[in-house]
C-alpha cells in the first residue's frame, strides 16, 4: 500500500522489536513445518560447514528475541511455543531448532569473494525455487530466473547487502498470485512458472522479508515471514493497489 515499498528494492527499517513476527496462523503453519522439517529434511535444510557457526549465532539472537514475548516459555534447553509444543535446542543442528520455532523461514548468506553466497537455510516454505538448487550459489546466481533483477540490480543489492550494519534491520514485501495455496511450493529453474498471470488467480501470497546482519559472524540473516490470502479478502483499496503494482511490473495480464 506504501508507495516506496512498490519499487524494487522496497526495503525500509524495522524496529528491533518487530524483528520475528507471529500471527493468526502460526499453530497451522508450524505443525506444517514440524512435519517438513521431520520428512522432508534435505528439502527444507541445507547447510554449508561454513555456515554453522552463523546458524547457531542466528539461533541464539532468535532465542533472546522470543524470550521477550510472554507466549513463549524458555526453561534451560527447552523451548515451549504458543501452541504448546517443546523444543529442545540442538546446538549441532541449530536450522533444525530454528525452522521449529518460529514461523520465519531463515537463510544465511556470508560474504565470499565480490558477492554475498547462501551458506544455509531452513526454508519450509519456498516460493517457487528449490533450496537444494541455489545453496552454496552467489546473490546474482540465486536470483538469475528473475527478470527485474538485471545486472544493475544485482550490484545495488550487492552494495546494500555490503554497507549493511548489525544495528539496522531492513524489511521488504512481495506479492505473488497463485492459483494453488501450498506454502511448501519448490520448483526447478526449468519448469514452468506457478505464479498465476492473471485476475482469476485466487490467493496473494506475499513475503514479508528481513534483513539483518549478525554482529560475530556478520553473516546475513535473511528472514522470510509468508502469508497466503484469497483475493476475495482484500479490502477494495488493497486489491487495487496490488493490481497496479503487479501491472506497473508487467507481472499482469487481464
Amino acid at each position: 500500500m506504501h508507495p516506496a515499498a512498490r519499487s524494487l528494492p522496497g526495503l525500509t527499517l524495522l524496529d528491533e522489536k518487530d524483528w520475528i513476527l507471529r500471527d493468526d496462523a502460526f499453530a497451522a503453519q508450524m505443525e506444517l513445518r514440524d512435519a517438513l522439517i521431520a520428512e522432508r529434511t534435505s528439502d527444507v535444510i541445507q547447510m554449508l560447514p561454513e555456515a554453522k557457526e552463523a546458524a547457531q549465532e542466528c539461533l541464539n539472537h532468535v532465542v533472546r528475541y522470543l524470550a521477550h514475548d510472554p507466549a513463549y516459555r524458555i526453561i534451560a534447553d527447552k523451548l515451549h511455543r504458543p501452541d504448546g509444543i517443546v523444543v529442545v535446542q540442538d546446538r549441532d543442528q541449530p536450522l533444525h531448532t530454528l525452522g521449529r520455532l518460529i514461523q520465519s523461514d531463515m537463510c544465511l548468506l556470508q560474504k565470499q569473494g565480490s558477492e554475498h553466497v547462501l551458506t544455509g537455510a531452513v526454508l519450509c516454505f519456498p516460493a517457487s525455487w528449490r533450496l537444494d538448487e541455489k545453496i552454496g550459489r552467489p546473490l546474482s546466481r540465486i536470483h538469475d530466473p528473475v527478470d527485474p533483477y538485471d545486472e544493475a540490480m544485482a550490484k545495488r543489492v550487492q552494495r546494500l547487502f555490503g554497507n549493511l550494519k548489525p544495528q539496522a534491520i531492513l524489511t521488504r514485501s512481495n506479492a505473488l498470485l497463485y492459483d494453488d495455496p501450498a506454502l511448501f511450493a519448490p520448483k526447478s529453474e526449468g519448469d514452468p512458472p506457478r505464479e498465476a498471470s492473471d485476475l482469476q488467480a485466487l490467493f496473494v501470497r506475499s513475503e514479508r522479508q528481513t534483513l539483518r546482519v549478525l554482529p560475530k559472524t556478520g553473516a546475513i540473516a535473511f528472514g522470510i515471514h509468508t502469508f497466503m490470502v484469497r483475493v476475495d479478502s482484500l479490502f477494495e483499496a488493497e486489491r487495487h493497489a496490488l493490481w497496479e503494482t503487479l501491472r506497473q511490473q508487467g507481472r499482469l495480464q487481464g
